[in-house]
């Protein structure tokens, strides 16, 4: 199994920057994307940004030039760098990794969600 825990995020002021970091742990073969999806109060879950091992990014139309996600692959983490963050950017944050266990078998796994909040 592939465990993630998530830190970082919080209340901010709108045009103020927040900072998620994960890590990933448990029975690790590879892990080929990570990232994070969010949730506002009464929507869908939604992709924020995603990172492969190369480096490839993947980020959300209304984050761009806003979120830069970095990983580091040794050591199974991803950080999420948040600018000018807006009221609209409150939701519940969700760390994602796309990885192969040990075991081989691939699988999506779940962190347990942070709070962020824009407001002033």
């Amino acid at each position: 199994q592939v465990q993630l825990v998530e830190s970082g995020g919080g209340l901010v002021q709108p045009g103020g920057s927040l900072r998620l970091s994960c890590a990933a742990s448990g029975s690790i073969f590879t892990i080929y994307a990570m990232g994070w999806y969010r949730q506002a109060p009464g929507k869908q879950r939604e992709l924020v940004a995603t990172i492969t091992s190369d480096g490839t990014t993947n980020d959300a139309g209304a984050v761009k030039d806003r979120f830069a996600s970095a990983r580091d692959n040794g050591k199974n983490t991803v950080q999420l760098q948040m600018n000018s963050l807006k009221p609209g950017d409150t939701a519940v944050y969700y760390c994602n990794a796309d990885a192969k266990t040990t075991m081989r078998i691939r699988m999506s796994s779940w962190g347990q969600g942070t709070q962020d909040t824009v407001s002033a």
